[in-house]
């Protein structure tokens, strides 16, 4: 049996749960990305994310597997982002902002939560920071996550780093997230692979969530 053999077989059992990153309006919506100048591969790498994403969440009502949601909450500058971006940590809030609070880019894009499933508001990248999302894991019994979404190098990865290293066993289902430019994506799962997760596909994630045998 092979590594990824025996990695996938030891999450069976159930346990599992899916997490829902960032499918926002700013994030994933054609007219808010307008701006950044996607390429046609891009933007359509984008929409289907966002469509398997959904079907993901479908799949795992479904089979009972609990869905967490994790979005941008924006309301105040982040001040090293700011830096990062602008230069200046002091620069305001402005119309190019994603996801702040109140506004339509903050909204889920395609999916959304049901009233019953929990949903966490983050300020940077990880859903783990400084939201309570592992507090609930660990008290909803949950040893195993998956984790789609947008974007791969950026909200994905900072997830899906900081739940290996909180304890969980990770899958990323490649085609249940997307980057902004192709080489993006596949750098960040190669990345993702080498140090944190199991790369595979949607339906193989809903094999495992079924407890079918996966190759």
């Amino acid at each position: 049996m092979s590594l990824r053999d025996r990695q996938l077989a030891a999450l069976g059992g159930g346990g599992g749960a899916l997490l829902v990153v960032d499918v926002q309006r700013s994030f994933g919506d054609p007219e808010m990305l307008a701006d950044f100048g996607l390429s046609e591969q891009a933007a359509a790498d984008v929409a289907a994310a966002v469509s398997r994403s959904a079907e993901l969440v479908a799949d795992a009502r479904a089979d009972g597997v609990p869905v967490y949601w994790i979005e941008l909450a924006t309301e105040t500058p982040w001040r090293a982002s700011q830096w990062l971006r602008t230069g200046d940590p002091d620069h305001p809030i402005d119309d190019g902002e994603p996801c702040v609070v109140g506004t339509a880019g903050a909204e889920w894009y395609v999916l959304e939560p049901h009233d019953d499933e929990p949903r966490f508001r983050k300020t940077g990248y990880s859903g783990f920071l400084g939201t309570g999302l592992a507090e609930r894991l660990r008290a909803d019994g949950i040893r195993w996550v998956s984790v789609i979404g947008l974007t791969t190098e950026c909200c994905i990865l900072a997830t899906a780093t900081d739940a290996v290293q909180l304890d969980w066993p990770v899958f990323v289902p490649r085609d249940a997230t997307a980057a902004y430019a192709p080489h993006l994506h596949e750098n960040a799962l190669e990345l993702l692979a080498l140090n944190v997760a199991v790369i595979g596909d949607a339906d193989e994630l809903v094999a495992l969530w079924g407890g079918e045998e996966t190759s």
